[in-house]
């Protein structure tokens, strides 16, 4: 690999990871045919298998070679993320993300034995994906697991309670249930709204920002009833208000001190210029004008109405910066928004269009081309 190529996250799983792999297992099934499982790892279609295929690959192949039944698998999957534990005191353990897939694949038919093994597991590596297909076989067991998940001295099982249960979990399987009552799942996030882990408390503000794409007023809600409890409790509030402020939801804006805009005035918006290559960055300024007598609180933003394949606009909110303003001020604002070619969008030539968001509410909007 030469040092301008990028290292792709499927080449984690390389001979030298395997033949590592190979020495942990040894040390609790001596007998391992080492060989054999490599010769079954690296078969032909491993180059073209993809980083999610190569874990689950990987998964699959070592049950062969694991003694059955299950419960006694999956005891050695437990060992092998504990002897790593050990070794890396600690440290997240991506590359052994195939042994919560070990366990979701065949351990559903065995609940108990999977919910102590998930628990153990998720010290290394978290078990969120693994979860979510004992939540739909095991509903109400699930959650009340969760719950004592919740009050679990490891952080990391600790964490397992509010990412495994999140409604729109990233790449996890989707579970109706807890996307249509948010209610089952609030109590768990009280309990751990205020943890002494900030990755718990990062968790429970993303779950809560799940909760809010499909029923914002009971964020709202949480949210005037938990601010002021503490700093910690308060970032989570921010973290999870996230997408409604991007909405500008009214009652959300005012939570957090951003008012009326009747008082503050966007003049001399400008782009740099009319026309921007696909892979150049576009430069744009305005003033904000603050006319009022006093210092005001204000939430600037600017969105960008991206083209899509259909021939509509669709706007994507970047922040500008959330800060006080003096009383009869005004100030320079300058940005620039990128168009680099990146994985997460398409860019599609023609009329796109730029705005400025004041306080959730969009006040400036000019338009210019994007050509390849």
């Amino acid at each position: 690999m030469s040092e301008k190529e990028p290292f792709l996250l499927k080449n984690m799983y390389s001979p030298a990871f395997f033949e590592e792999l190979d020495g942990t297992i040894k040390k609790v099934v001596p007998n391992f045919d080492s060989p054999a499982f490599r010769q079954k790892i690296f078969d032909d279609e491993w180059e073209v298998r993809e980083l999610k295929d190569r874990m689950k690959h990987t998964a699959v192949v070592l049950k062969e070679f694991l003694p059955e039944p299950y419960p006694e698998s999956v005891s050695i999957i437990v060992k092998i993320a504990q002897l790593k534990m050990e070794e890396e005191l600690g440290k997240d353990g991506f590359a052994y993300m195939f042994l919560p897939t070990f366990v979701e694949f065949f351990g559903l038919d065995h609940y108990e034995v999977s919910i102590e093994a998930m628990t153990e597991i998720t010290k290394l590596m978290s078990c969120e994906f693994a979860v979510r297909p004992f939540f739909l076989k095991y509903p109400d067991q699930m959650l009340e697991q969760t719950k004592a998940w919740a009050e679990h001295p490891h952080f990391k099982v600790r964490r397992l309670a509010s990412e495994g249960c999140r409604p729109r979990l990233p790449w996890g399987k989707g579970v109706p249930f807890l996307k249509k009552q948010p209610e089952l799942i609030i109590p768990i996030l009280d309990q751990l709204k205020g943890d002494p882990a900030e990755w718990v408390r990062r968790s429970v503000a993303n779950n809560l920002n799940d909760i809010s794409k499909d029923h914002p007023e009971k964020l709202v809600e949480l949210a005037y009833q938990w601010k002021g409890q503490s700093e910690e409790v308060d970032w989570v509030i921010k973290h999870a208000c996230r997408t409604l402020l991007k909405q500008g939801h009214t009652r959300v804006m005012r939570l957090f001190g951003f008012g009326s805009i009747e008082d503050v005035e966007i003049k001399c918006f400008e782009l740099d210029r009319s026309q921007v290559k696909i892979g150049e960055e576009m430069y744009f300024n305005f003033l904000l004008k603050n006319k009022s007598e006093e210092a005001m609180k204000i939430r600037l933003e600017y969105g960008v109405y991206f083209k899509k394949a259909n021939g509509s606009l669709s706007r994507k909110v970047f922040q500008i910066s959330e800060k006080e303003y003096p009383p009869k001020s005004e100030t320079r604002i300058e940005k620039k928004q990128h168009f680099k070619i990146i994985t997460t969008r398409k860019y599609h030539t023609g009329a796109h269009e730029l705005s400025i968001i004041v306080n959730g509410e969009e006040v400036e909007k000019q338009s210019f081309e994007l050509v390849s």
